[in-house]
């Protein structure tokens, strides 16, 4: 910055010390508190106005400045000035300044202003412009995301019950285009849909997003950490965007989108406010509309419309689209219990029983559930349909639990069948009890009886069993009667029959 000019008084001082005294030029700018270049230049302007020591008495303070300083001699045509509105529009584009928009101003008029001027006067220009056009922003850079505080109306066709739904408002930094779309609610899962929607509409996606510190966006607001939602931060990392909340309780910081807000209230909701309608997609194609109209609107400031600067600055510099869009899933942390389950809307999903009682972080889709640990993904389950079921994967049970697990009337059906006699009393047992799985414990004990007794003394023993229902055959030694059959004609044997030889 030039430093302030002397006083007359000064300057007759300077060339007192010069001329009378003899001083340097160094000694005089430490005597006047001035630079030696400020010296030098004084000098050099008496020189050229052909001043000597001492001065004339007739020249007063006011003939003096004007020889020293007889300024720039008066331009024969007026100078061209910028465009003032393309300037600003070329400075949102990325890598673009202010000097090399003056060399460009410069290289078209030779003649033209400097580059202070120049930066002087585009400043002035700014200031004077609408308060939404204060803020820099580059081409793609950012969005600003809000809810307008007002409502719109929904009519159920069927029971004529009158729904309230929001209005989300989104607008580009650069270019302010302005996207609105309507939901139910402030929640969550329509908060992610509006932000599909949104990037859908804009064809890409911004560097950026600034938002409000609303709860679905941001967990814990907080003016240097703020703790963004689990399942917002996940929408950005699959756009492969940023989320930067503003400040609490600074509206400045997202000055784009309060005027969106105002410009949606008066173009959309106004407009819509006597209109019934019957339906939500009906209320948001009203609102496309509307919204395009908005956009198609001339600003004074620009001489262009926003759809218009949209498609000039900020489309080209947007990231593309992920080849999928955002699957909305939320997320839940849980404690695995002792049965080695994690409860999800009244359903259990089953975890490593190594994780017991660990805490888990789980991810909830419309069609799975996942379960991560430390940041790595331990399991995925289906989403249950119903409630109160339970999911379970075989390696997340202990090998014990595991065994028993295995055991189906199926399995056991199979293996009683390869005993032969054994299927018709494993199939008996399990007929006789409430539920099959009450019988389990009683057809793997007999089956496996087969390593103690041999297979052919088992199928005896059951082909018995059948007949008779008893459990003791093997102990008793009856199934032998079915392993060494007698003829009928042969007389039975025992320690208590005498026999025909006793009497002879």
């Amino acid at each position: 910055m030039p430093s302030e000019r002397l006083s007359m008084r000064r300057i007759r001082e300077l060339l007192r010390l010069r001329f009378e005294v003899g001083l340097s030029t160094r000694l005089i700018a430490s005597s006047l508190g001035i630079s030696k270049g400020a010296v030098s230049d004084y000098l050099q302007r008496a020189q050229v106005a052909g001043l000597g020591w001492p001065l004339p008495e007739a020249l007063d303070d006011t003939a003096l400045e004007r020889r020293l300083f007889p300024g720039q001699p008066p331009s024969k045509a007026p100078r061209a000035e910028p465009d003032w509105a393309a300037v600003d529009r070329e400075l949102r584009r990325k890598g673009v300044t202010r000097s090399l928009l003056w060399q460009e101003y410069r290289a078209e008029h030779p003649d033209g202003y400097g580059y202070a001027w120049f930066c002087q006067h585009y400043d002035a220009w700014k200031a004077r412009q609408a308060p939404t056009m204060r803020q820099r922003h580059r081409g793609g850079e950012k969005v600003f995301v809000d809810y307008a505080g007002d409502t719109l109306e929904v009519i159920d066709p069927e029971t004529g019950a009158v729904r309230p739904m929001k209005l989300f408002v989104a607008a580009m930094g650069a270019s302010s285009y302005v996207y609105a779309e309507a939901r139910p609610s402030e929640g969550l899962a329509d908060w992610i849909g509006c932000h599909v929607g949104l990037f859908a509409a804009l064809g890409g996606v911004p560097a950026t997003i600034v938002c409000d510190n609303l709860k679905a966006g941001v967990a814990r607001g907080d003016r240097y950490e703020p703790q963004i939602n689990r399942t917002y931060q996940d929408l950005a990392r699959h756009y492969g965007t940023a989320v930067i909340p503003a400040r609490p309780y600074k509206p400045r910081d997202k000055a784009k989108v309060e005027q969106a807000v105002l410009l949606a209230e008066r173009w959309i909701l106004a407009r819509l406010r006597n209109r019934r309608v019957f339906g939500l997609a009906e209320l948001n194609a009203a609102i496309a509309e509307l919204t395009a109209e908005l956009n198609g609107r001339v600003m004074r400031a620009y001489g262009m419309s926003r759809a218009e600067l949209f498609a000039q600055v900020d489309a080209p510099a947007l990231k593309p689209l992920p080849a999928a869009p955002y699957a909305f899933a939320e997320w839940k942390v849980c404690r695995a219990g002792l049965d080695y389950h994690v409860e999800i809307d009244g359903s259990w999903y089953s975890v490593s029983y190594r994780l017991i009682p660990e805490q888990v972080d789980v991810r909830m889709s419309e069609r799975t559930v996942e379960v991560f640990h430390k940041g790595q993904r331990l399991a995925s389950h289906a989403r249950s349909l119903g409630r109160r079921d339970h999911t379970t994967i075989p390696e997340h049970m202990p090998s014990s639990h595991r065994r028993h697990a295995e055991w189906t009337p199926a399995r056991l059906m199979a293996g009683a069948q390869k005993i032969g006699p054994a299927a018709a009393l494993v199939s008996a047992i399990m007929a006789e009890r409430p539920h099959p799985e009450q019988g389990f414990r009683s057809c793997m004990g007999i089956l496996a009886l087969e390593k103690r007794y041999g297979r052919a003394r088992l199928e005896a023993a059951c082909q018995r069993a059948a007949q008779i229902r008893a459990r003791s055959i093997l102990q008793t030694g009856l199934d032998r009667a079915f392993l060494e059959p007698e003829p009928d004609d042969q007389p039975l044997r025992h320690g208590n029959i005498r026999g025909r030889n006793y009497f002879h």
